[in-house]
C-alpha cells in the first residue's frame, strides 16, 4: 500500500509538471490564447447558479487561483463534472478526445493516463464514450456562457 501511494504521488507530480510547467508555456507561445476577461471579484458578482458565479465558488472550494489561461479549462471541469484530481483531469481530456477535439494537450494527457493509471481505465473509457455521444463543445463561446444557468449548460452535454 505504501508503494502504491508513493507511485500515485510521483505520478501526480509528473502530470502537474507536464501540464503546468511544460505544456502551458509552450501553448501560450503557439496558440496565443485569449486572456480571460474577468477578475475573481467580477465572477462573484454573477448571479447565483450561473457559470460565472459557479466558477468563482469552484475555484475557492478547490483552493485554486483564477489563472487567465486556465479559466476555460476550469469551466469544463464544472460543466462536465470531472474533479481536479489526476483521474478527473484525464477523464476531462478523454471526454474531449471522444468529443472529437484532438490537440497535443488532449492526446498527451490521455496517453499519460492510459500508461500510468490502469486502475482508472474503465473511467477513461466511459469519459471517451460520453464525449462521443455528446454534441461537440469545442466551439462554445466559453466566456459568453458565464451568465447562463449552470444546470442548463450541463443539460446540453448530458
Amino acid at each position: 500500500m505504501k508503494t502504491y501511494r508513493a507511485i500515485k504521488k510521483i505520478r501526480s507530480a509528473v502530470l502537474v509538471y507536464l501540464t503546468h510547467r511544460m505544456a502551458l508555456p509552450i501553448l501560450k507561445l503557439i496558440r496565443k490564447p485569449v486572456l480571460f476577461p474577468y477578475s475573481m471579484e467580477e465572477l462573484k458578482r454573477f448571479p447565483v447558479e450561473t457559470m460565472g458565479n459557479d466558477l468563482a465558488v469552484f475555484l475557492e472550494e478547490k483552493g485554486l487561483d483564477l489563472l487567465p489561461y486556465y479559466a476555460k479549462h476550469d469551466i469544463k471541469h464544472i460543466l462536465l463534472g470531472y474533479d481536479t484530481t489526476d483521474d478527473g483531469e484525464v477523464c476531462l481530456q478523454c471526454f474531449m478526445l471522444g468529443n472529437r477535439h484532438i490537440s497535443f494537450p488532449v492526446m498527451a494527457t490521455v496517453m499519460y493516463g492510459m500508461v500510468t493509471m490502469p486502475e482508472y481505465w474503465s473511467l477513461f473509457r466511459q469519459a471517451i464514450k460520453r464525449g462521443r455521444n455528446c454534441s461537440p463543445i469545442e466551439n462554445w463561446k466559453w466566456f459568453e456562457i458565464l451568465g447562463e444557468r449552470t444546470t442548463g449548460l450541463k443539460n446540453k452535454v448530458r
